[in-house]
């Protein structure tokens, strides 16, 4: 091991699932790295919908892999951005110094000053101009690339994404494009301009108009918030086109319907599981550089402001990704 932090560190601990009035900020030992770890100094991370999911510890079956009657993970945060302040024995690929940025499914853990991870991870280096707020977009990057490469989503192709205003819509509709597909994004009233800034082809005001009611078809639909439904988007696609949410559905028909296509041996609808590793995160580091992805901020928070960030983000109201700083003390509602 080469340098190190200090021995204490501050972090969120949830110590039972539950809601986040029960989230405790407090010192705890701050880790250190094993044979090919690297300890992270955190500059940036967010509260997600999977961090409000764990802590509630929602859907059930989710317990049985993450703890039956209390969290394994007493510390969550998957997203990070930050510097390398203590590697590992084995560790070249890293140094002291380093900015790094990347994911954390399995431990989670950010929502801390200080996190550890194998250097076999999820994990990049920072391009040079981006800052760290900017940079902990992975994981909504994560989601919805897992689903486009699932589509095989290329040139020419087009797509249909519901809800393009969240984590996963707006780098969904980033991604997409980045594959040279022809991307509408349907979002309500405020988030119009957003969606053509990020480069949709076609914008839809939900709110205004009945995207159902489209009488043009698609290669792949993409529920980006778990709040439309195959039953009614299957007029939308092509008689080959395929159906795609990134949340269970009422009455967890996503499942359901995935696991019957599948043994009709039709990929009419797709609820793949997303699979995190080194070569997702390079390729959003050279795409983040090449600015054709970005991160779109709602609100920054400090680490004692964290059971408001999570009672922000449970509304279900968010724009894009909700930033914790665990560096900062107090932080502000808008960027």
């Amino acid at each position: 091991m080469s340098g190190g932090p200090p021995s204490r560190m501050r972090a969120a601990l949830s110590r039972r699932y539950g809601g986040p009035e029960q989230i405790e900020v407090t010192q705890i030992e701050t880790p250190r790295p094993g044979p090919g770890e690297v300890v992270i100094k955190l500059h940036a991370t967010t509260v997600s919908r999977t961090d409000c999911g764990m802590l509630r510890g929602y859907p059930w079956f989710m317990r049985l892999s993450a703890g039956l009657f209390a969290p394994r993970a007493k510390v969550l945060g998957v997203d990070f951005a930050g510097t390398v302040a203590a590697i590992g024995e084995g560790v070249g690929a890293y140094a002291p110094g380093d900015r790094v940025f990347g994911l954390s499914p399995e431990r989670f853990g950010a929502h801390a000053e200080y996190l550890c991870l194998p250097v076999t991870g999820p994990m990049a280096l920072l391009p040079e101009g981006i800052e760290f707020a900017d940079a902990v977009l992975c994981e909504g990057a994560w989601y919805a690339e897992t689903y486009l490469q699932d589509f095989g989503i290329g040139p020419g192709d087009r797509i249909l994404i519901y809800g393009a205003s969240g984590a996963i819509g707006t780098a969904a509709v980033q991604l997409a494009k980045a594959r040279g597909a022809e991307v509408t994004a349907v979002v309500g009233t405020r988030h119009v301009d957003l969606a053509r800034e990020l480069g949709a082809d076609r914008v839809i005001d939900y709110q205004k108009e009945a995207y159902l009611a489209l009488d043009e078809r698609f290669n792949f639909i993409l529920d980006a918030v778990g709040k439309a439904s195959y039953f009614q988007c299957r007029k939308l696609l092509l008689p080959d086109g395929r159906f795609a949410a990134t949340d269970l559905g009422a009455g967890w028909q996503n499942i359901w319907l995935s696991l019957w296509f599948g043994l009709i041996g039709s990929t009419r609808l797709r609820f793949p599981m997303p699979r995190a590793n080194p070569v997702m995160i390079a390729r959003f580091a050279s795409l983040m550089r090449a600015g054709q992805l970005k991160a779109v901020i709602d609100r920054c928070y400090g680490l004692n402001e964290i059971v408001a960030a999570y009672r922000y983000v449970e509304t279900a109201q968010k724009t894009g990704i909700v930033i914790l700083d665990p560096v900062a003390q107090t932080g502000g509602e808008t960027p």
